[in-house]
């Protein structure tokens, strides 16, 4: 008979579990309870990925083949000892988002059926300046893993010459993701403009390669950076989150060694990454102790302006229409589109 709850200590309390044998990933044979084992196994990073941070929960209650949704406003029977953080939508609504601080919460998290944490590049004491410039490449049709890999080599060159420090993660899919931690004194609007230099640089030195176009039918067969990963309300999965995919993968944190290496997505999910933890712990700890400044990189955005006339990139489309954006329509349907008359 299938116990109905458990519970399990994660440091100085005690969460209980719901029905704990519930299948999650039915292909793995994967319960709540191996999500609940796992998170426990890796609570000292994703904690560190988390801590402070106002955070989406992605949440699955039935399994990846079940029903999902992003959970942004924290539920009213939210214990009282995991804090909130208050984040602004540009659409000017508010959410009070849980910040899990310590294992616990992660925990009560999984227990309502969360896979992915998604959070926000801030800090809940101070919401409007991110202190992490998160870049994401994304390999489009025609391209995979491999490519992101060399675009992720080529992208390390480019923030070493802008005197930043990347720090790469597994996307959980075929993507890498590299983090900069930066010092939190600038805006969202003004590290989109940062990471928008940092992709168009890379784009430049390997055109054939890499892409920022916005518009999928512009991309080709290339590596998408995505620099609306850094507009306001976008977030990424964190580190050690498990992805909603039916072999359980999982986000990793890499070494450069191990970006250039044979390392592959698939190495890393839900079975294998706690020895991997208790291995090599988390190589993405003391992240937040050497934060960059963006000078260079929006430097090079002037230049790019003033030299090149490259401006602003659009924005996503729930996004509110912004200053020096150019037009939100996709270049096949601007040329369909008659002038206006007069």
């Amino acid at each position: 008979m299938a116990e109905e709850a458990l519970e399990l200590t994660a440091g100085e309390r005690t969460v209980r579990l719901s029905h704990p044998d519930k299948v999650y990933f039915p292909e793995r044979g994967f319960t709540k309870y191996d999500l609940a084992c796992y998170y426990l196994a890796v609570a000292d990073g994703i904690v560190r990925a988390l801590k402070d941070r106002p955070t989406t929960m992605e949440r699955y209650p039935d399994g990846v083949e079940g029903e999902s949704f992003f959970q942004k406003r924290a539920p009213k029977n939210l214990p009282e000892w995991i804090p909130t953080g208050r984040i602004a939508f540009p659409s000017g609504r508010y959410a009070d988002e849980i910040c899990p601080n310590e294992p616990a919460a992660v925990l009560w998290a999984a227990n309502l059926g969360c896979l992915t944490f998604h959070p926000w590049p801030v800090r809940r004491t101070d919401t409007e300046h991110p202190d992490e410039l998160r870049i994401d490449l994304d390999p489009q049709p025609g391209t995979g893993y491999a490519d992101a890999v060399r675009a992720a080599l080529g992208l390390r060159e480019v923030l070493d010459g802008l005197g930043l420090t990347g720090w790469p993660k597994t996307s959980g899919g075929r993507g890498l993701h590299v983090f900069v931690p930066i010092a939190p004194r600038w805006t969202f609007v003004q590290v989109r403009r940062a990471a928008i230099a940092v992709a168009r640089e890379l784009e430049r030195r390997s055109p054939q390669e890499v892409t920022t176009a916005w518009w999928k039918e512009e991309r080709g067969a290339k590596v998408f950076v995505d620099y609306n990963q850094t507009a306001r309300d976008r977030t990424i999965a964190s580190a050690y989150s498990v992805r909603p995919r039916p072999h359980a993968p999982v986000s990793a944190p890499l070494t450069w060694d191990e970006v250039a290496g044979d390392a592959v997505p698939e190495d890393f999910d839900l079975a294998t990454m706690p020895a991997r933890f208790e291995a090599v712990g988390d190589l993405h700890a003391g992240m937040e102790d050497r934060p960059c400044g963006l000078e260079a990189a929006l430097e090079l955005a002037d230049r790019d302006e003033r030299e090149h006339g490259l401006g602003d990139l659009p924005y996503p489309p729930e996004h509110p229409k912004m200053k020096g954006e150019p037009k939100r329509v996709q270049p096949s349907r601007a040329r369909k589109d008659p002038p206006p008359s007069g």
